[in-house]
């Protein structure tokens, strides 16, 4: 999503205000959605505001809290991290705007113009409760990233930025918690162990790939099944830039650390989604509308050509896909559930 020319992505959302209330109008009735969710057999949309790069997190409240890249995070136009909940992925809250770009201590309100927007924009906002307060990565489009940290059990400012500008450059930051310890995740792939207080590092960058190939270019999020680590990162299928279909790759491995072994197939449309557990304990994966070009109907999608450009079957908004995560043979192998996602396209170049 990053890497998108935002002016492009600016006149793609205009092109696309028809779509949009189509995409509203997508949302199941309330009993369908309980149903489609309990079945955890197909992709459920799920929230039809408009966004990217959708982040699902489960905290000990019972609520569900939802973020992600939005163009601006309120109606008045203010630039930052918007945030809503739900207690069953149905009826969601429209929570106060977490937190706004004016609020920094140091990021620049303005950037020069980089990709012909000179505001600098929120992209790919995360969040966690980690201990007995939450924690904020989000990268932006002036290409430096940036940490928030607040002193509360409850997802609400004041937030701090504990290490400001020496927090650095990193794509779409995300934590993975290793017996109590924070590492940063970002790019495919690159860690490194945190200060539990957030205010520096505690060890040196650490460089992974997969065995075979490279991994993609971005939203690279770890999580562990068993005693295996299991690490998803984005690519386009074409492995070309905005052609083909935005999917989901992973690689396991015996250590966080590595090695990784080959790159394989998790699910067509799913670039850049995150893995979540519902409360019963069962996989889902985010997904949304990351495309040149319309929706295109799920039944033409799986045998036509979408090499030329990006293409996607997912609505504006948030689609959530079941996954299923099964331990075998000593190793993990993850792959969506629905068949609309669960296979690659003609136009996937690697082989599976």
């Amino acid at each position: 999503m990053k890497r998108l020319a935002i002016a492009a992505l600016l006149a793609t959302t205009l092109s696309l205000s028809a779509q949009d209330s189509a995409s509203e109008r997508s949302l199941l009735p309330k009993a369908e959605l309980r149903q489609a969710l309990k079945a955890h057999d197909r992709a459920v949309h799920i929230h039809d505001h408009w966004i990217r790069d959708p982040f699902i997190y489960l905290n000990d409240d019972g609520y569900y809290y939802l973020t992600g890249t939005t163009l601006k995070s309120e109606d008045d136009g203010v630039i930052g991290i918007p945030a809503w909940r739900s207690k069953n992925l149905i009826t969601w809250e429209k929570l106060p705007r977490l937190w706004k770009m004016t609020d920094s201590s140091w990021l620049p309100e303005k950037h020069g113009g980089r990709h012909n927007v000179p505001e600098t924009l929120v992209w790919a906002p995360e969040f966690y409760k980690i201990g007995n307060r939450w924690v904020i990565t989000h990268t932006t489009n002036a290409g430096v990233a940036n940490l928030l940290v607040n002193d509360s059990p409850e997802l609400k400012g004041p937030w701090t930025e504990p290490m400001a500008a020496d927090f650095g450059k990193h794509h779409d930051p995300a934590f993975y918690i290793e017996d109590g310890k924070p590492w940063l995740v970002w790019g495919v792939l690159d860690l490194r162990e945190m200060k539990s207080d957030f205010s520096g590092w505690a060890g040196p960058q650490i460089s992974l790939a997969p065995s075979d190939r490279k991994m993609g270019h971005e939203g690279s999020y770890i999580i562990k099944i068993g005693q295996k680590y299991v690490w998803f990162g984005t690519a386009w299928s074409t492995d070309t830039m905005r052609h083909g279909t935005y999917n989901l790759y992973y690689a396991t491995s015996d250590s966080l650390t590595g090695p990784y072994g080959e790159r394989r197939f998790a699910g067509r449309f799913l670039g850049h989604g995150t893995p979540f557990q519902d409360k019963q304990g069962r996989w889902w994966c985010t997904a949304f509308y990351n495309a040149n070009k319309p929706t295109v109907p799920a039944a033409k999608a799986a045998s036509m050509d979408l090499s030329d450009t990006a293409y996607t079957i997912n609505p504006i908004g948030t689609t959530i896909v079941p996954l299923e995560i099964e331990e075998r043979d000593g190793d993990v192998f993850v792959r969506a559930k629905d068949p609309h996602y669960a296979n690659p396209g003609p136009e996937e170049v690697q082989q599976f």
